[in-house]
């Protein structure tokens, strides 16, 4: 029996969040205090009093959801457990929660992250979408038809799909022929997880090999191998993989429970991976962090 602690990605931001927390408890307050510091800005006006639109657009949010999974972590004064893994930009907080990376340095990392993925793709000539009521086996057939890129395997279900506009679209229009509860566009300024994003890839692994990681305290369960990870190359691969190929967080999950893990802490804003894991497996309780 053991435990993870999971970390959220995009999506799970709304405004205000972790505001109560910077007003009443000093070790959050130093987390968002840091991530201004490092971004040379006050991203945490923004994660606080929005707008949404600016709070939503890719080179702020990662960073933002960052800052407040971190911040309620030490709020709450919790101790990692024996695993921990992130969704997509989660893994960069998964990082810093195991000690690989500084809270400066993940928030510089997600900065360029957003930036590299907003330019790698013009403004309207990409889309996300949600496959819904398809297994992953059928969404994958019908991207190789239509050469689309399967960007999450969420859940049995549940299936992600990115890359250019008019491909996306296509691939939403035969999943709706294939029997899909619903197809539709997410609210994404940017395609994520797909190929078209190889010049936001190419400006991570610059990004980290400039930057100081050393090896986690916990094993990472990564998005690209679904197995825990603890060598410094390899996690720095693997990010820089997540970039252009689908988060495999189903079999992810999965892994965990064949690891023998048994309970799963969610960190962060909201509550998608706590009920992403009721949907995969009844062999792992997965809940929130109480803070």
């Amino acid at each position: 029996m053991s435990s993870i602690f999971v970390f959220p990605g995009q999506g799970a931001q709304s405004v205000g969040m972790g505001k109560e927390l910077y007003e009443n408890n000093a070790a959050a307050r130093a987390v968002f205090d840091e991530v201004d510091d490092a971004l040379g800005e006050k991203l945490s006006d923004i994660i606080f009093n929005g707008p949404a639109e600016e709070l939503t657009l890719t080179a702020n949010v990662q960073p933002a959801i960052m800052a407040t999974s971190i911040a309620m972590m030490r709020a709450a004064n919790a101790t990692v457990p024996e695993f921990v893994a992130g969704h997509s930009l989660g893994e960069y907080t998964a990082l810093c929660a195991a000690g690989a990376i500084s809270v400066g340095d993940a928030a510089k990392l997600l900065r360029v992250r957003g930036n590299a993925m907003q330019t790698a793709v013009p403004v309207g000539q990409g889309l996300t979408a949600v496959i819904l009521g398809l297994n992953i086996d059928a969404v994958r057939e019908i991207c190789a038809k239509t050469d689309c890129d399967v960007a999450n395997d969420n859940s049995d279900g549940q299936v992600v799909i990115s890359g250019a506009r008019d491909v996306v679209e296509a691939t939403m229009a035969a999943a709706k022929e294939a029997g899909a509860k619903r197809a539709m566009p997410l609210a994404l300024s940017v395609p994520v997880h797909c190929r078209i994003q190889a010049p936001a890839a190419d400006a991570m692994r610059a990004a980290l090999e400039n930057t100081n990681m050393v090896t986690p305290i916990v094993p990472i369960i990564s998005n690209k191998t679904c197995t825990p990870l603890t060598d410094v190359d390899e996690i720095k691969d693997a990010l820089v993989y997540q970039i252009t190929h689908g988060v495999r967080w189903r079999e992810s999950v999965l892994n965990m429970a064949n690891l023998g893990i048994t309970d799963m802490i969610e960190v962060g804003p909201g509550a998608v991976l706590t009920g992403l894991c009721s949907r995969i497996t009844d062999k792992i309780n997965a809940k929130k962090l109480e803070i």
